[in-house]
């Protein structure tokens, strides 16, 4: 549901808000009074293109704020999908989408408190809103639309969807298996080529980090020589030994400990803590010797050496894959698995081949089931919608002409509208008026119509009148009872049927022209009404008025 809309330099219109309630809203106004100006700021909240164009003149920019909610937990749970994925949230349920269009044409869009691309904007506006314009009948003349609309009259978007992505699944594997029949010998040769690499690798068979580890070893043995030595001296410094050279004490330190600590053997007290501390000293010692031996025990000798050198040379063969043995290992985990697309064999080809034989046979099966669904529901949404134009003072009758055809993006079908009027069978783009495709876009929606939308109309009274007109706004308020409908109108007869009424007020001066928007009340309904039904307010036109307004509330009973 739209509940605000704030414009901004707009079109004709410098500024306005208008606040919309759930039932039908009727948008009216002068020629150029900007009426239009408040769908085109709504399609921007759709994320459609932008329009530096629009922009009011002497304007730097125009923008656009709109605040939506939703009441069906579903919808509500997908759009706080789309919302959380760029982390916006939500006004106790309700988002603000805004839009701002430069003078130069640069657009920005906004989205529950977070910069978006206009794209997310449709996503958004896709759960909540649809608009409905003179331009969209041309959805009408389009087959791929009228199959669509038939799948979504009958329930069938799902087995549609499983169609499209089988489909999908099956021109991949038939693509690839006339790849490979076609380029056989030259990806043979790559075939080969990748083999022979991968056995390269394979009979080195590095370990991941193997190059660095080598590295490392290699520089700490190509310096075994001065550690050994190091650590043999530090070992003899503890514990004594041949190692210690003439001018060092013979004796090491855990013998100098125990000489320091006999000497303290029965003394006092005091003596025989400190004697105590020199033996914990003398532990450490011990525990510090044997660790550095085991360091001296790890010291490989200079075969291993060698043998490291012999490994380091070895790996240096895979530099012709990557810079190091890492991304070797990459590369043939990649060329692996390159190597299995490149199997041409008979023995690959034909189990390829038998992959897309299965495939398009899934695919076919689940379009042959679609199909006989959607011929039954054919003549069923043939029948709703000449029954909703003929409400409508329409003297013609809808039909749907289904041809078999190779399988496409939207099934194994073609489909066609077609008018039967006057005992003459045409197809519908080619043969109805605008008035008409706007009676039967109307119906559709009808048809259609889910509940808890916001479903916006521009215009789509245009080449109307009469009493075809009052059924169009009787359809309006029907379709209002579980949506929210807006309606751009320049009928009495449709406005007649409002909960709303919301009127674009323009003043012109010698220079300028700018528009106001604001919410009628009934008198003021009944003054408008009576200027759209004769172009000026009188006593006979403000008789009409009430006289249509009253019928209005009549036929809403029904």
């Amino acid at each position: 549901m739209l509940h605000d809309l704030h414009i901004t330099n707009l079109g004709v219109i410098e500024e306005a808000t208008a606040e919309f309630a759930s039932g039908l809203t009727v948008v009216t106004g002068e020629t150029g009074a900007g009426k239009t100006m408040v769908v085109s700021s709504l399609r921007l909240l759709s994320g459609h293109r932008a329009d530096a164009s629009k922009v009011r003149a002497g304007s730097e920019r125009a923008s656009v704020e709109g605040v939506f909610s939703h009441d069906d937990p579903a919808v509500q749970e997908r759009v706080e999908e789309i919302v959380s994925e760029f982390g916006g949230y939500s006004d106790e349920g309700e988002y603000i989408a805004s839009r701002t269009v430069s003078a130069s044409g640069r657009s920005r869009a906004h989205l529950a408190g977070k910069t978006v691309a206009a794209g997310v904007l449709g996503q958004f506006a896709a759960e909540v809103i649809t608009i409905h314009g003179q331009n969209d009948q041309l959805r009408l003349k389009d087959s791929t639309k009228q199959l669509a609309a038939i799948d979504e009259f009958a329930g069938l978007t799902g087995q549609a969807t499983e169609f499209a992505v089988l489909r999908r699944e099956w021109l991949a594997a038939a693509k690839e298996l006339e790849t490979r029949t076609k380029d056989r010998r030259e990806l043979a040769l790559e075939a080969e080529t990748l083999q022979r690499a991968l056995e390269v690798i394979d009979e080195i068979d590095p370990e991941p980090g193997e190059d660095e580890f080598l590295k490392s070893r290699i520089s700490r043995l190509q310096d075994a020589s001065d550690v050994r030595s190091a650590l043999q001296r530090a070992i003899s410094f503890i514990d004594g030994g041949e190692e210690l050279g003439e001018g060092e004490l013979s004796s090491g330190a855990n013998d100098l400990l125990g000489q320091a600590q006999s000497e303290l053997q029965g003394g006092d007290a005091k003596l025989a803590e400190l004697a105590e501390r020199i033996g914990e000293v003398s532990s450490l010692l011990s525990d510090i010797a044997l660790d550095l031996g085991q360091e001296l025990v790890d010291i490989p000798d200079p075969e291993e050496l060698e043998e490291l050198l012999e490994r380091q040379q070895e790996l240096r063969q895979l530099r012709r894959f990557a810079v190091d043995v890492d991304g070797a290992i990459a590369w043939r985990d990649e060329a692996r698995e390159k190597l299995a697309t490149l199997d041409v064999s008979d023995d690959a080809l034909a189990e390829l081949g038998k992959q897309v034989a299965e495939k398009e046979a899934a695919m076919l099966k689940v379009g042959r089931k679609l199909s006989a669904a959607r011929e039954k529901a054919a003549k069923d949404f043939g029948k709703a919608v000449t029954e909703e134009i003929s409400g409508l003072h329409m003297h013609a009758s809808v039909e749907v002409d289904l041809k078999r055809v190779d399988p496409n993006p939207q099934g194994l079908d073609e489909c066609e509208f077609q008018l039967v009027q006057g005992g003459h069978r045409t197809a519908l783009g080619s043969s109805a008026s605008g008035g008409e495709l706007s009676r039967i876009m109307l119906a559709i929606e009808v048809i259609l119509a889910s509940s808890g939308r916001t479903m916006v109309f521009d215009e789509v009274d245009a080449g109307v009148g009469g009493k075809a007109a009052v059924e169009i706004g009787r359809r309006l308020a029907a379709l209002a009872r579980e949506n929210q409908v807006i309606v751009v109108t320049h009928l009495p007869q449709v406005a007649a049927f409002a909960d709303a009424h919301i009127y674009v007020d323009k003043t012109a001066s010698s220079t300028t022209v700018s528009s106001s928007v604001r919410t009628l009340s009934e008198e003021e309904r009944v003054a408008e009404l009576a200027r759209m039904l004769a172009g000026l307010e009188s006593d006979t036109g403000r008789a009409h008025a009430e006289e249509l307004m009253a019928m209005a509330v009549e036929a809403k009973k029904h």
